[in-house]
């Protein structure tokens, strides 16, 4: 049973981490192309809220579920398929945390302007924002791809 409730955490933060990740980003360059600065404040304000009420604890949950899982399944740590999913991962977290970031600054640039028109440093922030949100979203749909097929699990260090 520990088990199957291990899997089952496991997926489901793993839906939540990519779901929340590709439903907050749609919503953002939707609000971006807009031009509407009200949208642009309230689509800001609740993608930093989903960020930490979904995408957090699933960035917790995610290696200690899988580790756990690991142990349960005497998986070893050494091989190819591990380093791959761990490096992966902390590619994604590496992109995710600035983009936080840049999430944060692009709400406070908004709710304190005075114009209708976007500043410079507000389409700077939206390209890096997409820039580093690319590989993000990639290298979890590889370790989707690695998890899935275990691709690597043979090959030890």
């Amino acid at each position: 049973m520990e088990y199957l409730i291990l899997k089952y955490l496991h997926i489901l933060s793993a839906t939540f981490l990519f779901g929340t990740g590709i439903g907050t980003a749609f919503f953002m360059l939707m609000a971006y192309i807009s031009k509407n600065i009200e949208t642009i404040k309230y689509t800001t304000k609740h993608v930093v809220l989903a960020d930490w009420v979904f995408t957090t604890p699933a960035v917790i949950l995610q290696p200690i579920t899988g580790i756990w899982l690991m142990l349960i399944l005497h998986y070893p740590f050494n091989t190819l398929w591990f380093f791959l999913v761990i490096g992966l991962y902390l590619l994604a977290g590496l992109c995710w945390l600035p983009v936080v970031l840049i999430q944060y600054r692009l709400h406070k640039m908004v709710v304190n302007m005075q114009t209708e028109n976007l500043p410079k440093q507000f389409h700077l922030l939206i390209r890096w924002w997409i820039a580093l949100g690319i590989p993000a979203f990639i290298s979890l749909l590889v370790v989707y791809w690695l998890m899935v097929t275990k691709q690597g699990l043979s090959i030890q260090f």
